[in-house]
């Protein structure tokens, strides 16, 4: 040991496959002495407010996180007594700041300031700051900016830099260049409006000497500057920004430099000891019984749930561009089999819907809130693609699209804003963990009680498999029935893959209570806790720590208490990830490659602040009893990402399209080979780096979503090799039927008619007038997809055949098919309001086409009848 103070190092302990890590006593952290915005000591690091109460209660937590990950390229170490000074005068500026009443006041604080004073007293830049006409607020967010150090963002070129740096001399000439500009201008004809000037000046009462373009990039940035003031008003706005990417910057220099992970980590999270177990919960795949309980739990909660969806995300791995215009396009408007990815979400979610009403007879529309972005244009393409598709038939008042702002990009070197032209910082979306706070500010969470609702599911637009049978609706079920505040949906974590882990952290807090409950620590972070992302040994520990998938349920008053005390606590797990460099262009057409990052946050750590506390240590009994809990499933049943391009030479089709679309391929064997249907088994991907799937298969999800309820749907025959196999109808039956080829079976209602509500909206009407399918004893022969084409775009569901089997049914049609051999390629359209059969002809094919009954036209001539039998779901086949 050690001396009293400091006792264990960090112990990778396989027997336990725990991570434990021990210290007895804090030191200060680097930047502790300086002042903040309330009477404690300002921290980045981990802190909670513990219940003095022995009884167990929620502890609030904030997390700060910065990743150490190898760099490209490593910028030298910022100078720490360089930090510590800017770090102190900032801070000191922001409690100043934090006391004025009046926006006069604060200007006031910000004209003291030695930065601001400097930049004004440039010969005459005040004239030139005037000229532009600014009001009280501009003013205010122009010298925010100068005094976070950021004065280089207003630079034309003619050097208002301070502090010495390299090229100065360069710099003092062209302030000669801005005497000149600033004497043009105390010479300006404000009455004449410039004549003489130069043509294509904006001008305001005060003559702008600004060019239009510039003007209207000086608007743009001050609206982000106005949005950084305003969301980041919980930690002092923009100059609060700045010092969090000081400290964080300051923090990993800090991190670079010491070599005891335990004691670094103890100063960080403000604890004597930590520990991070494995956590334990429900595998879905193993337990059935529960699993199908908790689903059931889900369904009947669907009336108390919302769907959120972060898509403010730019998605830079993904590549994707409009093949028309060229535009670079957000992952929402992936073409992902057949529809766009956002199209897709919608779809699951409608499915769990029509299972409801088959059940309870009662249509359940969800409220959806969406966020947002700026970043390639991702709001106005998602809101587009809504309207396109007439909200998808759930009425615009069901939707809330929220927008993130954008953030500025820093250098990893010295915390520099970059910027690709005057008035132009590079920017990007702040990380998905904005969510929590802005919709809060934005009022999405009165809106979701204004809609009965009491928690809402949380899914990743990219990850294509998160609906899939039970995973979804069995975490929100044991969400909504055990009062829980978050859930996790979790799963293997593939070793050496780039994603997080799920945790469950036991901490000994320095007033001497206990806190557990289940976090998350991000694949940025592994070093920081001395994780290893590289492939592990199979006795290795770290093998059991599950994968974080971002799959959650929230509790909505939870989360809302959490982002309502708007305290550093609602921007959950801050990062500062300079682990890849920033990419961008000039206004010049250079393209720079900088190491660097952004303040993001992390969505699945607002978990951070649900910790519960205890007097005494009490691991071994406490799980169960936690305000946050997890719940297993096989991998594929959980996550599979389309979130970035496969590059042709790239043999792993991890997290790409191509890899996710094996998953899908890989679930539909799963689940009808159970139904005795015979089929090829999906082998590993390697098998498939030059060559399609060994088969097609897509299914609409509103044949179950639970396989339990499909299954029942399927039944017998046989689906060959290199066949394809396309069902988009609800009320579908499948005995013996034996496909080798292609065929397809669409409906134009596949879970109900649409009918516009009183405000003229289109909203679909469940159940009502929907297309029927019957297949028995077919045998489908034809030559299918040509899966030699090199056009073929299998993820896409883009591809070439030579024959297939279509069944396009138009509004309440039927199609029945018994006892049949269709061999060749058949197209089946099958008219509003009549069924369509066929038989063995003599010879070929005995087509009978009849008119639906009037009495029928709504319910169709045959139905399947959803039954609850204890925790599970029968179906009868009732004939009309």
């Amino acid at each position: 040991m050690a001396s009293s103070t400091r006792t264990l190092g960090l112990l990778n302990n396989h027997k336990t496959n725990h991570f434990i890590f021990s210290f007895n006593s804090k030191k200060p952290s680097l930047f502790h002495s300086f002042p903040s915005l309330s009477s404690q000591n300002y921290v980045s690091s981990l802190s909670f407010s513990l219940s003095s109460s022995p009884t167990p209660s929620t502890s609030s937590t904030t997390v700060t996180r910065i990743s150490t990950a190898p760099l490209e390229y490593a910028p030298p170490a910022p100078d720490s007594d360089d930090f510590q000074k800017e770090i102190f005068r900032l801070k000191t500026l922001r409690l100043e700041l934090s006391t004025c009443k009046t926006l006069k006041q604060k200007l006031r604080i910000l004209n003291s300031d030695s930065r601001v004073k400097h930049f004004l007293n440039t010969k005459g830049f005040e004239r030139v700051l005037g000229s532009l006409g600014l009001g009280l607020n501009e003013l205010f967010l122009v010298k925010c900016l100068v005094a976070a150090g950021q004065e280089h963002v207003l630079d034309m070129g003619l050097g208002f830099g301070f502090g010495g740096r390299e090229g100065d001399g360069v710099r003092s000439s062209l302030k000669t260049a801005l005497y000149a500009l600033v004497e043009m201008i105390e010479k300006w004809d404000v009455n004449n409006g410039g004549s003489g000037g130069r043509e294509g000046f904006a001008k305001n009462q005060n003559g702008s000497v600004l060019l239009d373009e510039e003007s209207e990039d000086l608007k743009k940035l001050l609206n982000i500057l106005g949005e950084i003031e305003e969301f980041y008003d919980c930690i002092g706005g923009i100059i609060g920004y700045q010092i969090m990417v000081l400290e964080l910057l300051g923090q990993s220099s800090l991190e670079m430099q010491t070599t005891n992970h335990s004691q670094h980590v103890h100063e960080s999270m403000e604890c004597q000891f930590l520990e991070m177990h494995p956590p334990t919960g429900c595998d879905l795949s193993q337990n059935t019984e529960y699993a199908s309980q908790a689903a059931l739990w889900g369904i009947e909660g669907l009336p108390d749930l919302g769907e959120i969806y972060p898509l403010g995300g730019s998605a830079d791995r993904l590549g994707l561009v409009d093949p028309d215009t060229g535009e670079c396009l957000p992952a929402a408007m992936l073409p992902y089999c057949g529809r766009t990815l956002l199209e897709g979400l919608i779809r699951d979610l409608q499915a769990r819907e029509f299972l409801y009403f088959k059940l309870y007879g009662k249509q359940c529309i969800t409220p959806v809130a969406i966020m947002t972005s700026s970043a390639k244009n991702n709001h106005e393409h998602i809101t587009s693609l809504c309207e396109r598709l007439g909200w998808f038939g759930r009425g615009r008042s069901s939707f809330q699209l929220f927008e993130q702002p954008l953030v500025p990009a820093v250098s990893a070197e010295d915390g520099q804003w970059l910027v690709r032209k005057p008035f132009v910082p590079v920017c990007k979306p702040g990380g998905h963990g904005v969510i929590w706070k802005l919709a809060y500010d934005k009022g999405i969470f009165q809106w979701f009680y204004d809609h009965g609702r009491k928690g809402a599911t949380v899914r990743q637009v990219s990850n294509v498999v998160a609906a899939t049978d039970v995973t979804l609706l069995a975490l929100a079920g044991i969400g909504l029935h055990h009062g829980k505040k978050l859930g996790f949906a979790s799963c293997k974590r593939n070793s050496g893959a780039t994603e997080g882990i799920n945790v469950l952290i036991e901490k000994k807090n320095l007033d001497g209570k206990w806190a557990y409950g289940l976090s998350c620590i991000e694949y940025t972070e592994f070093d920081k806790f001395g994780i290893t992302s590289r492939p592990h040994s199979p006795d290795s520990s770290q093998a059991e720590f599950p994968a974080n998938t971002n799959i959650l349920y929230v509790d909505l008053h939870s989360t809302e208490s959490v982002v309502s005390t708007r305290s550093e606590g609602s921007l959950p797990g801050l990062v500062l990830n300079t682990k890849k460099s920033i990419v961008y262009t000039d206004c010049f057409g250079n393209l720079h490659r900088v190491p660097g990052g952004r303040l993001e946050c992390t969505m699945q750590n607002i978990v951070d602040n649900f910790l519960n506390t205890y007097s005494s240590r009490c691991y071994k009994d406490v799980e169960d009893k936690l305000d946050t809990f997890i719940v297993y499933n096989e991998r594929r049943r959980v996550t599979s990402s389309a979130k970035k391009k496969r590059k042709h030479a790239n043999m792993s089709l991890h997290q790409t399209p191509d890899g996710s679309l094996l998953d899908i391929m890989r679930n539909a064997y799963d689940l009808l080979s159970q139904c005795d249907i015979d089929l090829p088994e999906v082998e590993g991907n390697d098998k498939y780096i030059d060559s399609g799937p060994p088969f097609l298969i897509f299914l609409h999800p509103a044949l179950g979503p639970l396989w339990e309820v499909t299954r029942q749907k399927f039944r017998g025959g046989s689906i060959s090799k290199g066949s394809e196999l396309q069902i988009e109808v609800a009320e579908f039956l499948w005995r013996n039927v034996q496909l080798e080829g292609s065929m397809i079976i669409a409906a134009e209602n596949i879970m109900g008619s649409i009918r516009n509500n009183e405000i003229g909206e289109p909203i679909l009407r469940q159940g009502h007038r929907c297309g029927r399918c019957k297949l028995h004893n077919v045998k489908v022969l034809n030559d299918g997809i040509d899966w030699n084409s090199r056009d073929n775009i299998y993820w896409k569901h883009d591809v070439r055949r030579f024959e297939a089997l279509k069944v396009i049914l138009y509004g309440n049609a039927e199609f029945e098919a018994n006892n049949v051999t269709i061999q060749g390629n058949h197209v089946f359209e099958v008219p509003d309001g009549y069924r369509m059969k066929i038989t063995s002809g003599d010879p070929g094919l005995a087509v009978q086409l009849d008119p639906i009954p009037q009495n029928l036209t709504d319910t169709g001539s045959w139905f399947w009848k959803y039954n609850i039998n204890g925790s599970h779901i029968l179906l009868e086949l009732v004939e009309l």
